[in-house]
C-alpha cells in the first residue's frame, strides 16, 4: 500500500510539473487546454443554405468569438463574407424552404407559421397572416392551387381568385350517436310531455324545421374523420388534389423511465420524465386514403403486401415460439415512412418497413383501385439499414419511372424501376456506397456523393442515368459536403482534413473547376500553434480475413515495448477510421496527448461501423462484444507484430458503445488488456431503448440468448485489470442506472480493482469543461499509472 501511495504521489507530481510547463510552452497539450469550451479552437462555417432566388449564400460562422455564431453571406460575384445585421437575418428566405410547381415557374414557402407565394413574373404575395400557423404547403390541382396544413387539416388556396377552402376534416371529437335513446322512463316522460302541452310541441316543431333549413342552405363542407384518440400522421395530398394519405398511430403507452436530477435550482431532487426501455409495447399505425371525390376514407389492407407473414430467422433458436409463430400466422406490423406521389398523381410509392425491422417493401398504389404493386423488397435476416434508405430516400422522374437506394447487392446503390415493364435498373455498383443522392433538375442525371475514391473520403459526383458514368467533380482531400445552387452552375462545398476543422469553398459546377476558398482558418491562432498530427489510415487484416480500417497514432520516438491505447468510437451507425475532421474532436486532441507521451494510439472501424457496407454493418447482429471485439484484440496483435508494442501494456477508452466495448474487453478479454475506461457505457442492453437495440438484438423475451451473450453484467467475474467507469448522473440516453447496477454487481463479486466517477449535472455528451477535464485527466492517471509500469 506504501509502495502505491508512493507511485500515485509521484505520478501527480510529474502530471502537475507536465501541465506548467506545457502552460508556458503552446506546442504542448494538457488535459486542462483541450477540455476547455471548444470555441478555444475557433469556429468553422455551419448550417450552408442557397438563398431562394440562388444570388445568396448563407452561413453561420463565428471568427470574431462572440457569444454565438451569426450568419453571413457571400455571392458568386462578391465572394468576401458579409454579416448580416439582426433585421437582415430575419428576411432570409433559404431555397431548401420552397416547394416548387411542376415546371419550378413559380414557388411557394411557409416563414414563421404564415405562406408566401412567388408567381412567374417573381412577385410575391403574402398568402396568411393568422396566429395560427400554416406549414407544409405544395403545389395540387394541377398546379391551381397551394395546399397547405393548420392545425391537423388541410387547406387550399386558389391562385387564379384567393379563394380558400377546407379538403379535410380530421376531429378528435367521438361522432354523436344517433341510436342512443334515454331509459325506458325518461323516453316515457319526453313523449307525455309533447303530447301534453302545446306549447311544447309547437316549439319542437318550429326547432325541427329550423335545424333541416340550417342543413339544407349552409355551405357543404367535408365529413369528420373521426381520430378515435389516435394520433394523426403524415398527410399528403396527391398533385391532381383528389387523393390524401394519412396514417392514424395508436401508442403502445410503454412503462416509461425517470431520470433524477439531484442537483437543481430549488434544491429538490426532481424526476426527469425519459423514454421507454427496449421491448416496451410498441404503437401500431394504420394507412388510410381518403377520396375527396367520393368523400369516402379507405384503410390499406396489408394483407396484400409479399412475404407479411414471413416469421424472423432467429426464431429457429427457439423451436417451441417458431412452432407457434408458425401456426398462428399473424400479419406482422409495419409502418408506411414515406408517401411519394407520381406527378400525375395516378400512383403513390409507398416506403414500407416492418416493425421487426427485417423488410422494407416499396409499393405502388393504384389510386382508381387502392391495389398495391411491388416495386422492390429488401429483406434481411439482421435488419435493413445503410445510406440513403429511410424516410424520403425515394422519388419520381417521370410519371414512369421511380428511383431508391438499395443494399441488395451489400453496398447501397442508386437503382430506378419502370412502372409499365415492372423492371429494374441499377445505375451504379462497386465495393461502395452511394451515400446520398438527389436528381438534377433535368431529371436526366444525379447529383450523389459517394466513397468510391477511399472508404475514407467522400466526393460529389454527377451522374449521367442514360450512360452511368460518374463525373468527379470535388478534387479536395477529406470530406465534402457539397449545396448545388438553385440554378445549379455553383457548388457550396464544407470541406475538412485529419487535422484540420470545417472550411467553406465556392466552385463553378465544372469537373476541375477550381474550389475558392471562403472562410480563411477558421481555428484560432493558439489552435494552429501545436502541430496536430495526420494520423495514418491504415489496414489490418482480422482473424476471420477482414480488412479493417484504423487511424494510428505513433509516438515521437518509437521503440520496442512502448505501451498502447486503443480509442473505441461510438455506435449508432457511425465511421472515425477516415480522412475528415473527426466529430470526435476532443479525443483526437487527447491521442495526440496520448501519443505525445509515449504511447501508440489507434481507432479502429470496427464491426458495425459505418462506410463499409452491408456485411460490416450487420456483423455485430444478436452478438454485440463479439467480432467488433475481437477486431480490437487483432489490433493489439497487430501493434505489437508491427511496431513491437509491449502486449502486457494495452489499454482502451471510450463512450457510449466505446464504453461498453471496454467492459465487454476487460471482462471476457482481461488477458490482453491491462485497463480501460468505459465513458456512460451501456451494461444491460435490456436497460436501452428499443429503436436502436431491437434491430441488432432483436426484445428480449424473444431474443434472450442475444442479450445474455451482449451484456457486460454478466461477464463482470472476469475483471482482472483497472476499471474506470465515468457517468453522467442526468444521462437520458444511456441512463445512469447503467452505472450503478454494474457498481452493485462488482461488490458482489468483491472486486477491488475498479472505481466510479459521477457527474451530477451531465447528460450522455458532456457540455461543463470542468467535468470534461475531470473526465480526462481521471483517464490519462489511469493510463499512467496501469501501462507504464
Amino acid at each position: 500500500m506504501k509502495r502505491l501511495l508512493t507511485k500515485t504521489i509521484a505520478i501527480v507530481a510529474m502530471m502537475t510539473a507536465f501541465t506548467a510547463g506545457a502552460q508556458n510552452n503552446p506546442g504542448v497539450l494538457t488535459v486542462e487546454q483541450i477540455m476547455r469550451d471548444p470555441e478555444w479552437m475557433g469556429t468553422s462555417p455551419s448550417n450552408i443554405g442557397w438563398s431562394a432566388d440562388g444570388r445568396a449564400l448563407y452561413f453561420s460562422w463565428n471568427p470574431e468569438k462572440n457569444l454565438a455564431d451569426s450568419l453571413y453571406r457571400i455571392a458568386p460575384s462578391d465572394k468576401t463574407p458579409r454579416r448580416l445585421s439582426a433585421y437582415e437575418q430575419q428576411q432570409v428566405v433559404y431555397e431548401h424552404q420552397l416547394r416548387y410547381n411542376s415546371n419550378r415557374s413559380a414557388a411557394v414557402w411557409s416563414k414563421d407559421g404564415d405562406l408566401f407565394y412567388r408567381a412567374p413574373g417573381g412577385r410575391i404575395t403574402r398568402i396568411t397572416q393568422t396566429l395560427e400557423g400554416e406549414f407544409n404547403p405544395v403545389f395540387s390541382f394541377k398546379d391551381t392551387r397551394i395546399v397547405y396544413t393548420r392545425g391537423q387539416n388541410l387547406y387550399s388556396w386558389e391562385i387564379a381568385t384567393g379563394a380558400s377552402r377546407q379538403l379535410t376534416n380530421f376531429t378528435n371529437e367521438a361522432p354523436a350517436d344517433k341510436n342512443k335513446k334515454g331509459n325506458r322512463e325518461e323516453e316515457w316522460l319526453k313523449k307525455d310531455q309533447l303530447a301534453t302541452m302545446d306549447i311544447l310541441r309547437e316549439r319542437n316543431s318550429k326547432r325541427t324545421a329550423s335545424e333541416g333549413y340550417r342543413k339544407a342552405t349552409e355551405p357543404s363542407g367535408p365529413k369528420p374523420v373521426y381520430l378515435a384518440g389516435s394520433q394523426l400522421m403524415g398527410t399528403a395530398i396527391s398533385p391532381d388534389g383528389r387523393f390524401v394519405t394519412y396514417q392514424l398511430y395508436t401508442s403502445g403507452r410503454g412503462k416509461r423511465t425517470i431520470v433524477p436530477d439531484y442537483v437543481t435550482e430549488s434544491g429538490y431532487t426532481t424526476d426527469i420524465p425519459a423514454r421507454t426501455k427496449v421491448g416496451s409495447p410498441q404503437g401500431s399505425s394504420a394507412f388510410f386514403v381518403y377520396d375527396r371525390v367520393k368523400d369516402t376514407a379507405y384503410k390499406i389492407n396489408t394483407e396484400q403486401i409479399p412475404g407479411i407473414r414471413d416469421i424472423p430467422a432467429f426464431v429457429k433458436d427457439y423451436p417451441g415460439q417458431w412452432e407457434k409463430m408458425k401456426k398462428e400466422s399473424a400479419l406482422r406490423n409495419v409502418n408506411v415512412w414515406g408517401v411519394e406521389w407520381s406527378p400525375n398523381g395516378g400512383y403513390a410509392l409507398l416506403d414500407v418497413y416492418a416493425d421487426d425491422n427485417k423488410d422494407r417493401w416499396l409499393l405502388l398504389m393504384d389510386t382508381a383501385t387502392r391495389s398495391l404493386k411491388l416495386v422492390d423488397r429488401q429483406h434481411d435476416d439482421a435488419w435493413i439499414g445503410g445510406p440513403g434508405i429511410g424516410p424520403r430516400s425515394t422519388g419520381w422522374l417521370s410519371n414512369e419511372t421511380v428511383w431508391f437506394q438499395s443494399e441488395a447487392t451489400g453496398y447501397s446503390h442508386l437503382y430506378t424501376y419502370a412502372v409499365a415493364a415492372g423492371t429494374k435498373n441499377a445505375l451504379t455498383s462497386g465495393p461502395y456506397e452511394v451515400q446520398e443522392a438527389k436528381p438534377a433538375q433535368d431529371k436526366r442525371s444525379f447529383y450523389i456523393t459517394t466513397n468510391a475514391v477511399h472508404p475514407g473520403e467522400k466526393h460529389f459526383y454527377k451522374l449521367d442515368i442514360r450512360t452511368k458514368k460518374m463525373q468527379k467533380l470535388t478534387t479536395l482531400e477529406g470530406s465534402n459536403e457539397v449545396s448545388i445552387s438553385p440554378d445549379e452552375k455553383y457548388l457550396a462545398i464544407r470541406n475538412s482534413y485529419i487535422n484540420r476543422p470545417w472550411e467553406l469553398f465556392l466552385q463553378e459546377n465544372k469537373a476541375g473547376a477550381k474550389p475558392v476558398q471562403i472562410t480563411d482558418k477558421a481555428q484560432s491562432k493558439e489552435f494552429r500553434q501545436y502541430h496536430w498530427r495526420i494520423p495514418e489510415v491504415i489496414t489490418f487484416a482480422a482473424r476471420d480475413g477482414a480488412i479493417v480500417y484504423a487511424r494510428l497514432y505513433k509516438p515521437e520516438n518509437p521503440r520496442p515495448g512502448m505501451p498502447a491505447v486503443l480509442f473505441v468510437h461510438g455506435a449508432g451507425y457511425l465511421q472515425n477510421a477516415h480522412k475528415w475532421w473527426s466529430s470526435y474532436f476532443r479525443e483526437y486532441m487527447f491521442n495526440n496527448l496520448l501519443a505525445d507521451n509515449g504511447y501508440y494510439v489507434m481507432d479502429i472501424d470496427y464491426r458495425g461501423s459505418a462506410g463499409y457496407g452491408r456485411n460490416w454493418r450487420t456483423g455485430i447482429y444478436r452478438h454485440m462484444g463479439g467480432k467488433d471485439l475481437t477486431d480490437h484484440v487483432d489490433a493489439v496483435k497487430y501493434l505489437t507484430d508491427t511496431y513491437k508494442v509491449d502486449p502486457a501494456k494495452a489499454g482502451l477508452y471510450g463512450g457510449s458503445y466505446g464504453g461498453f466495448m471496454t467492459l465487454m474487453a476487460l471482462f471476457t478479454t482481461p488477458d490482453v488488456f491491462a485497463s480501460g475506461a468505459a465513458l456512460r457505457p451501456v451494461t444491460d442492453w435490456a436497460n436501452y431503448n428499443h429503436g436502436y437495440t431491437s434491430n441488432i438484438l432483436n426484445e428480449p423475451f424473444t431474443d434472450s440468448i442475444a442479450y445474455h451473450r451482449s451484456s457486460p453484467l454478466y461477464f463482470a467475474g472476469g475483471l482482472k485489470g483497472h476499471l474506470l467507469i465515468c457517468h453522467g448522473m442526468v444521462d437520458v440516453n444511456v441512463h445512469y442506472q447503467d452505472a450503478v447496477k454494474l457498481a452493485q454487481r462488482l461488490m458482489e463479486l468483491k472486486k477491488d480493482n475498479w472505481e466510479l466517477a459521477s457527474y451530477p449535472m451531465e447528460d450522455h455528451g458532456f457540455v461543463e469543461p470542468v467535468s470534461w477535464t475531470d473526465e480526462y485527466r481521471r483517464i490519462f492517471k489511469l493510463f499512467e499509472q496501469t501501462l507504464k509500469k
